[in-house]
This record gives C-alpha cells, sequence and structure tokens, in this order.
C-alpha cells in the first residue's frame, strides 16, 4: 500500500474523476477527505468508499466560496491530524458562444475552477509544506489549448496551470511536489453539467461518451503520476497530439479545432 498512512483531500469528489481518485488513493492506503456541494453525495460516496474499506470523512465545500475552503482544511486536519496531498479536482465547465455569454457564467466558471484551487491550496499549503507534501491540480487539454464556445473554461484552466506553474517554483526547493494533471476527453458528467449562456445546465452531454477514457483510467493515471512525482500529465492521443501540434503549428490547429468541435451535436458555430 504505496500511500499508507497518507492523508488526502480531494476536492469534488462525488462523481467523475474526484470520486474515481478518491478510490484510487484510499485503495493504495491514504485515509480520504473528499469534498463536494451536495451532502446527500458525499453521504453516498462516502458509504461507497468505507465498503472498499477505505478510511475516509467529508464535508460540504461550495470550491468557489473562500471561507468554506479553509473551514475544508481545518476539518480535515481536525479529523485526520495532517494533510499530505492536496487534488484540486472541483470544476464546472460551459458551452456557449462568448457573444451570447452572460458574464455571471464566466465569473462561476472561474470562481469554482481557478479560484477554488487557490482558495484551497492557501489554506492547506502550510500542512504540505511541513509534511513534503503533494499538490495536484486536475486540469484539462483546454490548459494549452482553447476550444471555441469554452472560453471560460478555457481561461479557468489556463490561470490554474500557470498558477501552479509558478507555485511549482516557489516550493521545488521545500520538498513540496506540484503535478498539473491535463486530461483528455473524459466520461464523466462534466458535459451533463456544463452551463449554456445564460447559466442554465446543458443536461446533456454532446459527445459520444462510450468512446471516451473513463474517469478510473484517468485516477490510475495520477496516482502514477504523483508517485513518480512528474511535472505534467498529458492523457489521451487526442490530447498529446494537439498539446504538440498547438506548440509548434498553432495556426494550423486553429482550424483543426475550429472542425473538431463544429462536429459536435447542435454545435453553436458551424
Amino acid at each position: 500500500m504505496r500511500l499508507k498512512d497518507k492523508v488526502v483531500i480531494v476536492t469534488g469528489a462525488t462523481s467523475g474523476i474526484g470520486e474515481a481518485c478518491a478510490k484510487i488513493f484510499g485503495k493504495e492506503g491514504a485515509a480520504v477527505w473528499i469534498s463536494g456541494r451536495s451532502q446527500v453525495k458525499i453521504d453516498n460516496t462516502l458509504n461507497d468508499l468505507q465498503k472498499l474499506g477505505i478510511v475516509c470523512a467529508g464535508g460540504v465545500c461550495d470550491a468557489a466560496v473562500e471561507e468554506q475552503n479553509k473551514k475544508m482544511v481545518e476539518e480535515a486536519l481536525k479529523h485526520f491530524g495532517k494533510i499530505d496531498i492536496l487534488i484540486n479536482n472541483a470544476g464546472i465547465s460551459m458551452r456557449a458562444l462568448f457573444s451570447e455569454l452572460d458574464l455571471k457564467v464566466f465569473r462561476q466558471v472561474m470562481d469554482i475552477n481557478f479560484w477554488g484551487t487557490v482558495y484551497a491550496t492557501k489554506f492547506a499549503l502550510p500542512e504540505l509544506l511541513r509534511n513534503s507534501g503533494n499538490i495536484i491540480g486536475v486540469s484539462s487539454i483546454n490548459g494549452f489549448r482553447g476550444t471555441p464556445a469554452r472560453t471560460a473554461y478555457t481561461a479557468s484552466k489556463y490561470a490554474m496551470n500557470g498558477f501552479l506553474e509558478s507555485l511549482r517554483t516557489e516550493v521545488m526547493k521545500k520538498g513540496v511536489h506540484v503535478l498539473v494533471a491535463c486530461p483528455g476527453f473524459t466520461a464523466s458528467n462534466i458535459r451533463n453539467q456544463a452551463l449554456t449562456a445564460d447559466g442554465s445546465i446543458q443536461k446533456e452531454s454532446p459527445r459520444d461518451e462510450s468512446k471516451m477514457m473513463s474517469a478510473e483510467e484517468v485516477a490510475e493515471a495520477i496516482l502514477s503520476a504523483t508517485l513518480k512525482r512528474k511535472r505534467d500529465l498529458v492523457l489521451t492521443k487526442e490530447g498529446k497530439l494537439a498539446h504538440f501540434l498547438n506548440k509548434w503549428v498553432p495556426g494550423v490547429m486553429d482550424t483543426v479545432v475550429y472542425r473538431h468541435m463544429a462536429k459536435e451535436k447542435d454545435s453553436p458555430f458551424k
């Protein structure tokens, strides 16, 4: 059990990649603190973790609210006595043309995806420095390649990547490991819960989820990268190709990305 006696906080852990990380890190021996915005979902997830023999606890935390992030860290520390790993996973997506997007939606995405990472990291950092711990940001391919109709999501992931890269250089001599994980398209509920132009929920994914990488596969890759103390993790062949091509032929990628995203069901642009 490679994480025996370690304590992990996973934000946004009641579904998708967050829930998968809680299970996989827990199976490796870590005690897990989970957070989410629904107490019912937290209780259900804790029940599932306990059935797997995982030591766990959790509480409600809206990633967008600074004080709730502070309380989350304080409660985890009080319950387990220390914090070794922080997985910043809480996130939300959106799908709408910027020209039609209500700016409140843009702020909401930034508050959850970017500021949520900043808040949780800020309050957990003293413990992570004390324990030579790990900070993990679950970002996206959108963190280095923007896609149309996802302006707010792209901006939030670029901001997350920049923040964690800068922080990495601050703590690299202090024993703290920082991993930026960039999954490609992953089968989860993030597209179903994506916000539309007016802030309403999209409800139905515009993509074929069955052809995507599973949340469990992403979590396994994150665990492996954490244990190997990797700097960056880019997942899926499509994601790795996008990362490479965007670095060397960004103009070509503009056209490629446009055409690819225009094929989505009910695409807002053609």
